[in-house]
């Protein structure tokens, strides 16, 4: 038989975590309580559901434009340009099978063989293995947990070479739930201008920010337009990760690359639900606000109870649906203790090290995909675990 692809024998090995080791236990009889995987617990709001079946049964059913429907597109710019900032139009858009087909796209159009992209570590594993797919070096810049997981530009800059191409950036990140700061991500945005570098930016939380902060798109910066390649999903906000649904925006020359990635691989999104997504950007406002706040209730109850377990420090992310505890003082790694919880408490957690080095001795929680009894009766478990260590 001959030899497979370089690009799947020689890259890392495609890992679902916990949640595939969660996945092997066969006895029902256990109650396991999910928390490792980013799914929201709440239901699609019921005016996208409605306005997607009244669209299947209006006969939606046949090819779309191949960056999406006219009047989809045109929602989704008048949202980039209202809350993120931008000034984009509907043919600055395409509409992609979620987050991770915009992102596939975009590392296959901008990245080639032998370049290098910079990640910033704790990370999103997806990324990295699309840029090992196509080819190029992941270069990680570790951030320091102690200022906040915060943007440090300098550190960032002595990482580039002649060979780097890009950097990505997942705004608010995940697994730390920082929402980075306008000032930061011009620092940022200042190294990719002056390097002439592409930034790769996952905002997929974009709405998903509490208190204080507030979500600043690198794309609306000066001069980074031109540069950068900023996707969304429906996912999380709008709870909607079965249906798939995402979308990216960029500058012509960069747009008209993608696309020819995207029509090869999948031609167009499924059509009917490209009404949904036009009615969750064109419905009422409270509903996605009330999503948040639920969320923003459900980070609450379980930091102050992380931080009730002896050994365990959690702050109060900023934004996403993660809290990301420091477990340290336990003297467990990440991966035990991750792998105890499973076994000991029935709770699924990731392990803080499966976002790379400097995610060790920390665990993601994800506090938005259960109840709030559920996420109670969890917390209750993991005190009872972190005591009796």
């Amino acid at each position: 038989m001959r030899e497979l692809a370089r690009r799947v024998t020689g890259t890392s090995k495609k890992d679902y975590g916990m949640f595939a080791k969660a996945a092997g236990f066969s006895d029902p009889a256990r109650d396991l309580i999910h928390l490792e995987l980013g799914r929201p617990y709440q239901t699609t709001p019921g005016h996208i559901v409605e306005a997607t079946v009244a669209a299947l049964r209006a006969g939606e059913v046949h090819y779309s434009d191949l960056p999406g429907l006219p009047v989809f597109r045109a929602a989704i710019a008048q949202k980039l340009n209202s809350y993120n900032g931008m000034n984009v139009g509907p043919q600055d858009v395409i509409v992609t099978n979620g987050l991770t087909q915009a992102s596939y796209a975009a590392f296959m159009a901008l990245i080639d063989e032998g370049d290098e992209v910079i990640l910033l570590e704790p990370f999103y594993p997806q990324h990295l293995g699309k840029i090992e797919m196509a080819g190029a070096r992941p270069v990680t810049v570790k951030l320091d947990a102690s200022n906040g997981y915060s943007i440090d530009a300098e550190s960032i800059e002595a990482k580039i070479t002649s060979r780097t191409k890009a950097i990505v950036i997942v705004n608010p990140a995940n697994p730390t739930g920082r929402v980075y700061s306008r000032e930061e991500l011009q620092a940022l945005a200042d190294l990719a201008i002056k390097h002439d570098l592409f930034v790769i930016a996952d905002e997929v939380y974009d709405h998903i920010v509490f208190d204080d902060a507030r979500h600043v798109s690198i794309g609306s910066l000066p001069g980074m337009a031109e540069r950068t390649v900023s996707m969304y999903a429906f996912t999380k906000a709008y709870a909607m990760d079965g249906w798939r649904l995402g979308y990216l925006t960029a500058a012509p020359a960069l747009l008209a690359a993608i696309a020819k990635i995207v029509a090869t691989e999948v031609t167009h999104v499924n059509t009917f639900i490209q009404h949904g997504g036009t009615a969750a950007l064109q419905g009422p406002g409270h509903v996605l606000e009330e999503l948040v706040l639920e969320d923003r209730h459900k980070r609450n109850l379980v930091v102050e109870r992380l931080n009730q377990m002896p050994g365990v420090t959690c702050a109060l992310p900023q934004g996403t649906i993660y809290a990301f505890p420091d477990i340290s003082a336990t003297g467990l790694t990440s991966q035990v203790a991750a792998e105890r919880l499973l076994d000991e408490a029935d709770v699924v957690v990731e392990s803080g090290a499966f976002y790379g080095s400097a995610g060790e001795g920390r665990l993601r929680v994800c506090f938005g995909s259960e109840s709030n009894e559920r996420l109670t009766l969890a917390m209750d478990r993991m005190q009872t675990f972190f005591n009796s260590i």
